[in-house]
């Protein structure tokens, strides 16, 4: 149960920042180190904790692996037993100053280009060591608005390169079609998951996926036409439209082959917003 005031062995608590599934975060201090970190807390109250718990252990099996500026690393992971079960689950984890991407204030063209730039860095650096993370949406993205650094977040659904999970994980409005059919899953089920929050962050609408939700009737009748971010808003440049459209595709063979591709594509773009604004001066 996520409560205020807390005490710890081995950290001291400064305040709560927030609630998540089943699990509480801290803002602490770890006294071996002298280190401010974020402590993720979950406790086993009932059968469905045993998921948080599977996710928190991923989370860290996953991060120790994988090092790179733009994902936010575990440090430790303390286990809590009463009579020989695991009761008690804590997560230590870097703390960065930053609101996600789905709090975060207005951002201009070229900025929401340059933060996708930079979780496409992350996402590949991922995919070279063979993982890849499988829920990438805006709550996952964190931004320090002034110095405009970022961390991808919550590393708990990430797999390897070609696993096939044994249950449906992701969230509906940027779940890839392959994780709700429960196929192999890959580099391109990333660039889904990237394709879809890039919609939603330059319209603020969602691309309708294989999870509809309850009252998205045309969804549920199998109306899936997604207008393209330029025809909602036609000051978008169309090859960003075309970028985003290419990564949402159905059928993952159609789109771009790697994180690769993205981010080439990405810069051609960023440097034409940029080379015209400097052309302007």
């Amino acid at each position: 149960m996520a409560i205020d005031r807390l005490e710890l062995s081995g950290f001291t608590i400064i305040k709560k920042l927030g609630t998540g599934a089943r699990s509480t975060i801290y803002l602490a201090l770890d006294e071996e180190n002298k280190s401010t970190v974020a402590l993720k807390r979950a406790v086993y109250e009932k059968p469905e904790d045993g998921r948080i718990f599977e996710q928190m252990i991923n989370e860290y099996k996953v991060s120790k692996t994988i090092k790179h500026p733009y994902l936010r690393v575990c440090n430790k992971l303390i286990k809590v037993r009463k009579i020989f079960k695991v009761k008690e689950l804590l997560l230590s984890m870097e703390m960065f100053e930053g609101e996600t991407l789905e709090k975060s204030k207005s951002l201009s063209l070229g900025d929401v280009l340059l933060v996708f730039r930079m979780v496409a860095d992350g996402l590949n650096a991922m995919h070279q060591q063979g993982y890849i993370h499988c829920d990438i949406k805006p709550n996952n993205i964190l931004i320090n608005n002034e110095s405009g650094a970022i961390k991808i977040i919550d590393l708990g659904q990430g797999c390897k390169i070609g696993t096939i999970k044994p249950r449906i994980q992701g969230t509906p409005d940027y779940i890839a079609p392959e994780q709700v059919k429960r196929h192999h899953l890959d580099r391109r089920t990333d660039i889904f998951n990237l394709g879809a929050t890039m919609y939603w962050a330059l319209t603020g609408k969602n691309v309708p996926t294989l999870i509809p939700q309850f009252n998205d009737i045309s969804a549920i009748a199998g109306q899936r036409e997604c207008p393209a971010p330029h025809e909602i808003y036609p000051r978008i440049p169309l090859g960003i439209s075309r970028l985003v459209m290419d990564c949402v595709k159905e059928e993952p063979q159609k789109r771009p082959a790697s994180m690769d591709d993205v981010i080439s594509r990405l810069d051609l773009l960023i440097h034409s917003i940029f080379g015209k604004k400097l052309g302007n001066q």
